[in-house]
């Protein structure tokens, strides 16, 4: 009767602990550690309960994500709807910053290489892109500090122009990586470097401030689509990350605001 009882306040705990972490805007897909708990004491489970990771699923329209700290524990990992290899490719964000250091926007890495895409600010008006472990700067962008920048970035594998745009603006463009294709189980975070395959943060090239309107596509939008995004409205969202249908998790301090870009 005793065992009975436990295993009754184990499976209480249990589901009381993951529809917590599971609620509606989430999705969580349980593993096993945490399913196959019948050997473990109810404290041991429910430490396994509070240390798993569930994922958001927000529409974050009119949000931001703060990071307020310049350290390396503060990120956010996204998950995107990513099933075949990318050989073409934008991203665009909203940013607002006042460092003048060096800082990562965008880092996608995956098990066999850390830089694979990844938008790093070196200082105001210098940006360098990565792609497929190669780099390339920009230099003499429009920029600024504890402003908004609107930021469009684009690749394509078959010529392996690249391009940059930043509020309505854009860059020359350029080539890296042609006939690249980028395979593999993506790990997308923002607001670190990737060093390693989902770590290997450097609190040095950390983003400090606001971000919102993340969107990535596989292919290259055309410039008209570009500069609507850059005017604060978006055609077609993203159809690997969407910011109105966001899967992610975080880590550290990181807070979800109202955005003040437009008001």
């Amino acid at each position: 009767m005793e065992s009975i009882l436990k295993q009754m306040v184990r499976l209480l705990s249990l589901i009381a602990l993951v529809y917590g972490c599971c609620g509606e805007s989430q999705v969580c897909t349980v593993p096993e550690c945490i399913t196959n708990t019948s050997h473990l004491s109810i404290l041991e489970t429910r430490k396994i309960l509070m240390g798993y990771n569930c994922i958001n699923k927000k529409d974050l329209s009119g949000k931001v994500f703060t990071i307020p700290t310049n350290d390396a524990n503060p990120y956010i990992k996204l998950h995107a709807n990513i099933n075949k290899p990318i050989t073409a490719m934008t991203m665009c964000q909203r940013f607002n910053s006042g460092l003048e250091r060096g800082q990562t926007l965008f880092s996608l890495a995956t098990k066999s290489a850390d830089n694979e895409l990844m938008l790093y600010k070196s200082s105001l008006g210098t940006y360098r892109v990565h792609v497929r472990l190669r780099s390339l700067d920009f230099f003499n962008l429009p920029d600024g500090i504890n402003e908004w920048i609107s930021l469009c970035w684009t690749w394509d594998s078959k010529t392996g122009l690249t391009q940059l745009w930043l509020n309505g603006k854009r860059s020359a463009r350029r080539v890296i990586s042609p006939h690249g294709t980028i395979t593999g189980e993506p790990s997308i975070v923002l607001g670190q470097d990737q060093d390693t395959y989902g770590g290997g943060f450097d609190p040095n090239q950390s983003f400090v401030g606001d971000v919102t309107d993340v969107h990535f596509w596989d292919k290259v939008l055309s410039p008209c689509d570009i500069k609507y995004y850059m005017h604060g409205q978006i055609k077609s969202p993203g159809n690997l990350l969407n910011w109105e249908a966001l899967q992610f998790t975080t880590n550290g301090k990181v807070f979800i605001e109202k955005s003040d870009f437009i008001c």
